[in-house]
């Protein structure tokens, strides 16, 4: 049984970067061949032994609600023929998770998108996913690491992997002491720094594992980089008590808030399940 019983999905963003595509779909909702990139996220925390899945949505974002639903029209035309099969993953989802819902009303960043999930999550450690990264590999997933991991140190815990010098502007980049191979222990934490002010290269992808305390420090940390609230900035608060771990992940991702790492994904998908 995972010591960690929830996986909030921040999930209210509006896709720009895949207009028109984007204009009246939830980027969540791209596929990767024929399953969207929320599925794939909810899957790899069902993998981690999360069965509670709390989702943060916007406007425009039910077709989120209406996937994990049963679909009575749907299915009766394909009762009974070759294609029934195919929504056998989903139905295998409902049947063991629960969903919930909430809305952020106004688009005020990453932090401000965790703080909404508050009600959903309650008073315990949860982990997060954010579904446009999508992360793959053939043993445990990167979540399921990550859990074997709070239960070692039962502190924030954040994915990273090393990004290109001139793209720390895009990211969250830490600074950290590495205690064992590919665990740091976290001392700074900058929100997308231009390259010569990165303090490392090893930037913070879409996989966290937070404690509850978290929520009252967004709530107390002032907005950031572009009047955000930022959760790498809330997070900098716990580093600097020594409570938080900086994971080097084993597997792949995929940054399919791109066009570019979309297409990547989809083709490494479609070439595994050929």
């Amino acid at each position: 049984m995972s010591t960690i019983n929830k996986c909030l999905f921040p999930a209210a963003g509006y896709g720009t970067r895949f207009l028109p595509a984007t204009k009246a779909m939830p980027k969540e909702m791209l596929p990767i061949v024929t399953k969207p990139l929320i599925q794939y996220g909810v899957e790899e925390a069902m993998e981690a032994g999360i069965n509670g899945m709390a989702i943060v949505t916007g406007r425009g974002k039910r077709a989120l609600e209406d996937h994990f639903d049963i679909s009575y029209e749907l299915e009766h035309q394909i009762a009974g023929s070759d294609k029934e099969g195919l929504l056998e993953g989903t139905r295998r989802i409902m049947n063991r998770c629960s969903f919930s819902y909430t809305r952020q009303v106004e688009m005020k960043g990453l932090g401000h998108a965790i703080l909404m999930g508050r009600a959903l999550v309650g008073q315990e450690p949860f982990a997060v996913i954010l579904a446009d990264d999508y992360c793959v590999n053939p043993g445990e997933s990167v979540l399921t690491q990550m859990v074997g991991l709070y239960e070692q140190h039962q502190c924030s815990i954040v994915a990273i992997e090393e990004v290109p010098h001139a793209e720390t502007y895009r990211y969250g980049v830490i600074d950290g002491v590495e205690e064992s191979p590919g665990i740091f222990r976290l001392h700074d934490m900058v929100e997308k720094p231009q390259p010569e002010d990165a303090p490392s290269n090893l930037a913070i992808i879409g996989r966290y594992i937070l404690t509850p305390d978290i929520f009252e420090i967004i709530e107390q940390t002032p907005p950031g980089k572009n009047g955000e609230m930022q959760i790498t900035d809330a997070l900098l608060t716990q580093a600097k008590e020594g409570r938080v771990i900086g994971y080097k992940f084993k597997g792949r991702r995929f940054d399919c808030g791109s066009v570019e790492g979309y297409i990547d994904a989809t083709n490494y998908t479609y070439q595994l399940q050929s």
